[in-house]
């Protein structure tokens, strides 16, 4: 709008600061950066400044005249639900369920926690709701009205004032849902929010936080967008929602407000990267605690199933990936690792070089290499907010830090290199976080630009394209407030879905009518708003029937959405499930309005390309160089600048590398482009580096990470895919456990008996495509369910002719195997074979075929068959195509770093990992414990701790005969119970692998319940 004669302002309300965009009337844009809560200045952020661009005093009356539209993101949501500062609630449910949404799901997120802290329930009261209506629409109970209306004024006068209606398939038969919103409003709540109409969707449980969180947020979001629209009546007042389009004031509802500043910045990102020419893009968001990343490649990417400070949310948002690595990540080192993070200095006290005492950070490394200069930044630091960046603290602390480093490995280091060591560390930190939303879903990234923004994105965006293999980065002019600059570019939006769940060859009428329907009310929406319709867009997700992870595809012939649908699922999952049904999940119907504002340039470029304000010290690497310093304000359009170089400006530092070049485009952004091809890095060396030790310990982790994702979006059986029963892992050559994801406890020391079973049984068989399965619980099984799938790693043509280099493997818990009983364990079983099928080293791919028919025979025809082999074989494929992700990134690992780097350091992080365990086990007393079993039996454990070795025995004499009990646990699981005990109290980054069992021995006299079967008695 401009040219309007009147002004727009585009604003972004953090929970720490507030970036403010403002369009002059002529069009030109100003910026303003305030605190978000500053009591003794202004009461609103925002509305101050407002005042401060019209040259308004506080308190002055806005002259709403002058103002055309203010545009809107707000963290006042967030906080709330963080903070637990909501509208006291009451959850209306249908009777029987009071309890289902703090029962939840089965998964259990953080396994390796020793005290779980459920996190509180946003309701403060339950009403139960006398009513029922069957999945197929039968009334089973008639809504008991005049009950219901007595226990909602029981719950108004007990305090609550905002209701939340979730009936047992209201998403599809909302007529009890509606009259229980009429009882609730009659009964005094102002605030009263139903499923049907939050979120229409399938799954009580997250449909019914939804609406919750819908109605708990909405009054305080409420009570903020009237206090602004109070001082700007009359002004055009819209909100982004966390789907990343606007909505009208009176529209914006608390479900639609938890990323409403995050979306902004993505919807910058997108629009000033399409300005540029650039279509494919990965976000990369650094601020001070977090890093934000994202990835767009021509459509707005979206969750619809997400999880924020405990509350499960089934509701459009941007797919938005966020890691605690910031400038404001602290440092440590333990001895003989060097971290990062996760916990971080925050603003107060700061990095060390603020002047605050805190502690040394991933920025002061960045002052302690000269990347960031002290003589740029405003004197803004300290207790008074008025002195310069520290430096001299900066290099006093690395100096003490590099003596303690040089003490603890023998090598002398100077405090550049241990701040270089560290500077690496962050930096493949967010490359892995990167990895996870682009590589891990079947991009390559190689061919994107990374778009940095945030205050501390350009001060790694080389690195951080190096460590992906990119060569293009985006950084826009006003990066520092972009997601300010991206509510002046988003478009209002309208986007609703309903349930289906229908097989999509019946689905297509049901289909063509709700998204008539629905694009129907999302248009009036539209027009409600006072804005002309662009486009509108339909979608439906599709999943393979009896599976959760649903694809969004442009609806159309069903054909045609099966071959959307294969194309984007075998890039996310690398493979297809030929002969599965597809489902309609869902169908969404999005409106898409006009755009009032173009990415335009902020402002007019000098014409004359500026010389070097000064010249600094700056380490590439750990050689000192002398680099040129700019000030970006005064760059020319078509000006490069060749690295190594630092261009700085008011909200931000660029540190162009060496072998990149910065260019000014003539709309202003700058571009930094790789100019020499980048040489293979290898790592120093196969001895032990501190700084290469924490990469490829979280590179292994990585790796086992990625595997579970692609086993828990492929699973078939609720035990894998929601419950999340199930371990991923990689191992070395010989079978000793390098990574495992933090999955199943009881898994850990198990696995690896099974690879060492494999390797034994297959020596010099083996061939590259071999897949095998195992769920036997005397070659490190647990129990029968839990089924072992192990897959042989060669790197290349050349090493396939020897022994595999590499095993990876993934556990999955299958929801039955047969047996006397359904299900796990059967109570009465006497022998193995009553428990279920057994598998021990049976071959299930043979180079690279599945013998689906051999596994189906002996599934099938054993004593007591698996009753539901579909499911079984389902699961399988799901393990096997996390296991191939496992060796395709083990691979990518070898052709970066090296075949003998790679094995050297898979033996370094066990060695990190035994040193942590006698560490601790050098503190600890000897002890005994008994647990009584409810059979009569006891489990009884001695712990001797030898201190001078720091070891310890772990002796379980003492320990009942086997008795009647089917426990059959081997002492590879007692093993594991072991493992878990002492990981717990270890520092939580303790790398968990073979390691770990060195300083222990473990006995286990033979014939009792652990160990029931000769011969080891002892292990």
């Amino acid at each position: 709008m401009s040219g309007s004669g009147q002004w727009n302002f585009w604003i972004d309300r953090g929970g720490t600061f507030t970036d403010v965009v403002a369009q002059r009337p002529d069009g030109a844009l100003e910026t303003r950066k305030l605190l978000s809560e500053n009591p003794g200045r202004y009461a609103d952020a925002a509305l101050a400044a407002i005042r401060d661009c019209l040259g308004l005093p506080a308190g002055v009356p806005i002259p709403v005249e002058q103002i055309a539209s203010v545009k809107m993101g707000t963290t006042v949501a967030t906080n709330a639900l963080l903070e637990r500062k909501g509208e006291p609630t009451a959850l209306v449910a249908t009777e029987g369920f009071r309890d289902q949404l703090r029962i939840g799901y089965q998964n259990r997120p953080r396994l390796f926690d020793r005290h779980i802290r459920l996190p509180d329930m946003l309701y403060a009261r339950v009403v139960e709701a006398r009513e029922r209506v069957s999945a197929d629409g039968q009334v089973i109970q008639p809504l008991d009205e005049a009950a219901l209306h007595r226990d909602l004024a029981a719950a108004f006068r007990a305090g609550c004032r905002a209701a939340a209606i979730v009936f047992l398939h209201g998403y599809r038969y909302p007529g009890h849902e509606a009259q229980a919103a009429a009882i609730a409003r009659a009964a005094g709540f102002a605030q009263v929010s139903v499923s049907h109409e939050v979120s229409p969707l399938m799954k009580f449980v997250s449909r019914g936080d939804t609406t919750v969180a819908d109605a708990y947020l909405s009054p305080i979001l409420r009570r903020y967008v009237d206090r602004v629209a109070a001082e700007l009546p009359g002004v055009r007042l819209l909100f982004m929602q966390s789907s990343g389009g606007l909505t009208d004031a009176g529209r914006f509802q608390g479900k639609d407000a938890i990323l409403s500043g995050p979306a902004g910045g993505i919807v910058g990102m997108v629009r000033t990267a399409e300005a540029a020419g650039v279509g494919r893009v990965i976000g990369f968001d650094m601020g001070g605690t977090s890093t934000d990343v994202s990835h767009y490649a021509g459509e707005l990417e979206r969750e619809f199933d997400t999880q924020v400070a405990g509350v499960r949310l089934r509701a459009p948002m941007m797919s938005i990936h966020t890691i605690a690595a910031g400038g404001g990540s602290i440092l440590h080192f333990d001895g003989q690792r060097q971290r990062v993070g996760p916990d971080s200095a925050g603003a107060v006290p700061g990095p060390a070089c603020y002047r605050r005492g805190g502690p040394l950070t991933v920025t002061d490394c960045n002052v302690m290499l000269g990347r960031l200069q002290p003589g740029q930044f405003p004197s803004a630091f300290g207790p008074d907010g008025n002195e310069p960046l520290d430096a001299a603290i900066v290099r006093e602390k690395f100096m003490a830090l590099a003596a303690e480093v040089s003490a603890a490995t023998g090598e002398p280091r100077t405090p550049e290199q241990v701040a270089e060591g560290f500077l690496r560390i962050a930096v493949a930190n967010m490359a892995n976080a990167i990895k996870f939303i682009s590589v891990q879903r079947g991009h390559d990234v190689t061919g994107y630009t990374l778009a940095c923004f945030g205050g501390a994105g350009g001060q790694h965006a080389c690195r951080v394209a190096d460590e992906l293999g990119m060569q293009d980065v985006l950084i826009h002019p006003l990066a520092g407030v972009l997601s300010a600059y991206g509510m002046g570019l988003a478009q209002v939006r309208a986007l609703r879905e309903e349930s289906i769940e229908m097989l999509l060859e019946r689905a297509g009428d049901l289909m063509e009518e709700k998204a008539t329907r629905l694009a129907l009310a999302c248009t009036r929406e539209l027009t409600e708003q006072g804005c002309a319709l662009a486009r509108t867009e339909k979608r439906a997700h599709l999943k393979y029937e009896g599976t959760d992870t649903a694809v969004a595809v442009t609806m159309g012939s069903p054909d045609t959405m099966r071959a959307a649908f294969d194309a984007l699922y075998r890039q996310r999952f690398g493979f297809l499930m030929p002969g599965r049904a597809l489902m309609v999940e869902a169908v969404a119907v999005e409106a898409i309005a006009q755009a009032d504002a173009e990415a335009v340039a902020p402002a007019a470029l000098p014409t004359a390309p500026a010389a070097p304000t000064a010249q600094a010290g700056m380490f590439c690497g750990v050689v000192a160089q002398s680099v040129p310093v700019y000030r970006r304000e005064s760059l020319a359009a078509g000006q490069s600048i060749d690295g190594p170089a630092i261009i700085a400006e008011s909200n931000a530092t660029t540190v162009v590398e060496p072998e990149w070049r910065a260019a000014v485009t003539l709309r202003g952004d700058l571009r930094l482009q790789r100019v020499v091809p980048r040489t293979q890095e290898k790592a120093a060396g196969t001895q032990v580096d501190p700084v290469m030790l924490e990469v490829f310990n979280n590179l292994f982790m990585s790796i086992a990470e990625q595997m579970g994702v692609r086993l828990a979006q492929t699973a078939y059986s609720v035990n894998i895919k929601e419950r999340l029963d199930f371990s991923c892992a990689l191992f070395d050559g010989e079978g000793n456990l390098v990574a495992n994801a933090p999955h199943m406890p009881v898994h850990l020391g198990s696995m690896g008996e099974s690879i060492r079973t494999v390797i034994a049984r297959n020596a010099g068989q083996m061939k590259p495509g071999d897949v095998y399965v195992l769920n036997d619980p005397y070659h490190g099984g647990t129990h029968l369910p839990d089924v072992t799938v192990i897959t042989p790693v060669w790197v290349d043509a050349a090493s396939a002719g020897s022994a595999p280099l590499f095993y990876v493997a993934s556990r999955g818990h299958h929801a039955d195997i047969g047996g006397i009983t359904p299900g796990s364990m059967p109570p009465f079983s006497r022998t193995v074979e009553e428990e279920g099928v057994l598998l021990d080293n049976v071959k299930l791919v043979d180079g690279g075929a599945l013998k689906e028919e051999a596994l189906r025979h002996r599934l099938a025809t054993a004593r007591y068959p698996a009753r539901n082999p579909d499911q079984n074989l389902a699961d399988l494929r799901a393990q096997i195509a996390a296991n191939e992700k496992g060796a395709q990134e083990l691979r990518a690992m070898v052709a970066h770093y090296g075949l003998a780097v790679v094995r050297a350091y898979m033996q370094h992080v066990q060695d990190n990992a035994e040193e942590c365990v006698r560490r601790v086990i050098g503190a600890l007393k000897d002890g005994e414990f008994a647990a009584e079993m409810d059979n009569g039996a006891a489990i009884r454990v001695k712990v001797s701790v030898d201190a001078a070795r720091r070891s310890a025995v772990v002796d379980f004499a003492g320990t009942s005969a086997q008795l009647e009990s089917n426990f059959n646990a081997p002492a590879a699981v007692v093993y594991a119970a072991v493992l878990y005990v002492f990981r717990t109290l270890v520092d939580d980054d303790i790398p968990l692998n073979a390691g770990c069992l060195k300083p222990l021995e473990v006995r286990i006299p033979e014939g009792s319940m652990l160990n029931p079967r000769p011969p080891a008695a002892t292990v």
